[in-house]
């Protein structure tokens, strides 16, 4: 049986795309920014968790993974339409259950008292290279929803998602005796 399901469809040729809903969009409206940023930072965080270990991380990741698709969904829906379908949406337990992580995470991490640099070992900077792609993707939501509606669930999440993604990459600094680098600005002497 062949399958008659084909990846392109040439409708994006001339640079536009559709939104859920049938809105025709120019491939650089800022819906389509926010939800290509999440995207690329599903990827990375699908390279992260393929290279965790750690059973209970591995399934935080997974479900963030599935969070991060909701999160899509939404930026790629065009509000103005009424769909024939319902699409997920994240919730506010989405974000206590990122919370959570984070405070289980902190209870046993050493004590913060500077910023510190990225690296030290790859998992940490490849955590940290999530972290700041969600930041990005946090940039580009805020600045979406100053022009047209965005659900405040989801920027929370994406705001406590860097959060977390922060925490773990000092988790995964701690699991492999890697201790955090301080950052240590050169002051100058008065």
């Amino acid at each position: 049986m062949e399958n008659d399901w084909k990846i392109y469809t040439k409708t994006g040729d001339k640079g536009e795309t559709s939104l859920i809903g049938g809105t025709r969009v120019l491939k650089y409206h800022e819906r389509i920014e926010a939800y290509g940023t999440l995207d690329e930072l599903n990827s990375f965080i699908g390279n992260l968790r393929d290279q965790v270990t750690n059973v209970h991380l591995r399934k935080v990741l997974l479900q963030i993974q599935e969070n991060l698709f909701t999160a899509e969904s939404q930026l790629a829906t065009d509000p103005e339409k009424e769909l024939k379908r319902s699409l997920p949406h994240l919730i506010e337990e989405d974000v206590f259950e990122l919370e959570h992580e984070i405070d289980a995470m902190n209870l046993h991490l050493p004590a913060l008292n500077s910023f510190i640099l990225p690296g030290g070992h790859p998992l940490v900077s490849l955590c940290h290279i999530c972290r700041t792609v969600c930041r990005r993707g946090e940039r580009i939501i805020i600045k979406l929803a100053s022009e047209m509606a965005v659900d405040e669930i989801l920027i929370k999440y994406i705001n406590r998602l860097s959060d977390y993604l922060f925490v773990l990459a000092r988790e995964l600094a701690f699991i492999h005796d890697i201790p955090d680098l301080p950052w240590k600005p050169d002051v100058l002497e008065e």
